[in-house]
């Protein structure tokens, strides 16, 4: 086993030693094994797996993600509604593509503009 000094390095693990545990070092082989088995439980307790922290780290992300997932799906929901009623208008009136055409250009500049003003609102 190699030696310490107060406030120093134990030789033999590398680990920062203080003043208080060098009186367990010096009392033998089998007490430094404590000393460091508790060291590391310790450092693995506060280290590990969290399922509070977790389920709070993806609670924030989704909070966070909330604006730009509504843009995205008025973005969506814009290109298919209008092009949907371009498309029926075709139908009906017999002018196909210009309808479904025309829908589907107003369901992007509809849907580009709400998804700036959720990006630029910021």
């Amino acid at each position: 086993m190699g030696g310490t000094a107060c406030g120093g390095a134990d030789a033999s693990t590398g680990r920062r030693v203080t003043p208080s545990l060098v009186e367990g070092l010096t009392a033998g082989h089998n007490r430094t094994m404590t000393v460091v088995v508790r060291y590391d439980q310790m450092v693995k307790k506060q280290s590990g797996f969290s399922f509070k922290r977790s389920t709070q780290s993806f609670q924030d992300n989704v909070r966070r993600a909330g604006p730009a997932a509504g843009a995205s799906y008025t973005l969506i929901g814009a290109i298919i509604l209008l092009g949907g009623i371009g498309y029926a208008f075709d139908q009906w009136r017999g002018t196909a593509p210009w309808g479904l055409f025309i829908g589907l250009t107003l369901g992007l500049i509809v849907g580009f503009y709400e998804l700036a003003k959720t990006v630029w609102h910021r």
